[in-house]
């Protein structure tokens, strides 16, 4: 595993914000994004790395904004290293196809989920109250697709769990106007490419979008529609009931879920196998969505 990527320094480029996956380079008067090959799960940072992954992440956020203008504006501005201003030339091959050029923003204090299908933290919200986004669905199994795509918000959690909130909470962070605009752009959004991905044997259950303000504007930001960001199903093995089969990094929690971590202390290593089979997932999600081998 000696080709994949942690942690990133670039000497002489300001690093303002570390996350998860992402180092954050502040340019003047854009940022830097560069996707590690790092993954996180249940809140951990795991001390294997899966290679390439930052590279099939950014390949795929960089896909669907060229997708999406038509629906919002986003920050990227190019990913193409040969475009970089001339601070970063000497770091090309470490950015490589693995980083982004954007606008800076704003951020918006809200996680802004999209719902198709019930599963995860909104299966597990189900199966306290009955209710879906502030709505009474009745009889849903694990898995089963929504009767039309719900808009979920979350908190932004700066350790632990993002909290999933109400859309009249998000009111009382965000200006209604805002949070109307962003409820609407997120379920088209998500719409669409919901439908572009399915015609290409890939079912996204759901996602979450981040959005900044620039000026006046409402722009997406971050990633999108990454197997980090979404659930990625497989449609032919889809069945209602239980956990789906998929391109994502449930393939991992579902690992780490079978074994003796308690969840509370440093994770455990991942074992080769499971680190081949993520980059084969990950690598399928690719393929598939945009077309690399068809």
């Amino acid at each position: 595993m000696n080709n994949a990527v942690g942690d990133i320094t670039l000497p002489g480029v300001k690093k303002v914000k570390s996350g998860k996956v992402r180092e954050v380079f502040d340019l003047d008067d854009t940022y830097l994004i560069v996707a590690s090959d790092r993954i996180s799960a249940f809140d951990y940072i795991l001390p294997t790395l899966i290679p390439h992954k930052g590279e099939i992440l950014t390949k795929l956020s960089v896909f669907w904004f060229e997708k999406t203008k038509h629906i919002i504006q986003n920050h990227l501005i190019t990913a193409n290293v040969e475009e970089y201003p001339e601070i970063l030339k000497s770091h090309k091959d470490v950015l490589r196809d693995r980083s982004m050029l954007v606008k800076k923003t704003q951020p918006v204090e809200v996680e802004c989920v999209v719902r198709g299908y019930i599963a995860g933290s909104g299966w597990k919200d189900y199966q306290k109250t009955g209710m879906v986004a502030g709505r009474k669905i009745e009889n849903l199994m694990q898995g089963d697709k929504l009767p039309e795509s719900l808009f979920t918000p979350a908190t932004k959690a700066q350790t632990g769990h993002d909290i999933n909130i109400s859309f009249q909470e998000m009111k009382n962070i965000v200006p209604e106007k805002d949070a109307e605009y962003i409820r609407k752009k997120s379920i088209e959004l998500y719409t669409f490419a919901h439908t572009y991905a399915r015609e290409r044997d890939v079912i996204i259950a759901d996602t979450k979008f981040e959005f900044g303000r620039l000026d006046d504007k409402i722009i997406l930001i971050d990633e999108i529609f990454t197997p980090d960001s979404s659930r990625f199903w497989d449609p032919d093995l889809y069945k209602p009931g239980s956990s789906q089969a998929s391109f994502d990094k449930q393939f991992v929690r579902d690992y780490l879920s079978s074994t003796d971590w308690d969840k509370n202390s440093p994770p455990p290593q991942l074992p080769d196998e499971i680190v081949e089979k993520t980059v084969a997932r990950y690598r399928e999600a690719l393929e598939r969505i945009i077309e690399v081998k068809r």
